[in-house]
């Protein structure tokens, strides 16, 4: 679905370049949109290989076991059933860490790994599971004690205090966590259903 959205992005694109005489502007962007995903998937690779250490290192160091046994009754309201000791619950928190601290190279990583482990265990293969819908919909919301990226490019941009959005920050991403979180209960659908579901479907 998302590959055919992307398609029809591009064509349109295409076709918008050929309508209004702009198929060299059309050109460039697509040589330059190359080069810069070539650059992102390169700084991406890093920063994984990178916090993926960090992240071997903090298991290693009991930091996830630390930080499983401070969150778990978070943890089991927001993901009830998993296993608080498994790898996905570690790189969740680890997530989360992450996130919480503004540390954007760090959390992408660890999201990805997140996901990774989370599919190991998702029993309907090509659904996302309920874990996986409120992992994604918490990680979307980012709660953040320390938003460092923006208070980077405010710094950038002039501002004399880059700080100084702190509590709109926190209210922001607590209300927008809160509300994520409560759609994904809410339309959630238990595994069983939706085995039941997709096998009704098979057979039709």
């Amino acid at each position: 679905m998302l590959n055919a959205i992307w398609v029809g992005i591009m064509l349109l694109s295409i076709a918008a370049g050929i309508a209004t005489g702009n198929l060299e502007k059309v050109t460039n962007a697509l040589l330059g949109g190359g080069e810069e995903a070539v650059k992102l998937s390169i700084a991406l690779c890093g920063a994984i290989c990178f916090w993926s250490g960090i992240m071997r290192v903090a298991e290693k160091g009991g930091l996830t076991r630390l930080l499983a046994r401070v969150m778990s009754p978070l943890m089991r309201i927001l993901f009830p059933g998993l296993e608080l000791s498994g790898a996905a619950c570690r790189a969740i928190l680890m997530n989360i860490a992450a996130n919480f601290l503004g540390l954007g190279n760090a959390a992408t990583p660890l999201g990805i790994r997140a996901m990774g482990e989370l599919s190991k265990i998702n029993r309907d293969e090509g659904t996302a599971s309920n874990h996986m819908i409120t992992f994604v919909a918490l990680n979307t919301a980012s709660i953040q004690l320390l938003p460092t990226t923006v208070a980077a490019l405010r710094l950038k941009h002039g501002s004399a205090s880059p700080l100084d959005i702190l509590p709109a920050v926190w209210v922001a991403s607590l209300l927008s966590a809160a509300v994520a979180v409560t759609l994904s209960r809410l339309l959630a659908v238990k595994e069983p259903q939706k085995r039941a579901a997709r096998r009704a479907s098979v057979r039709a």
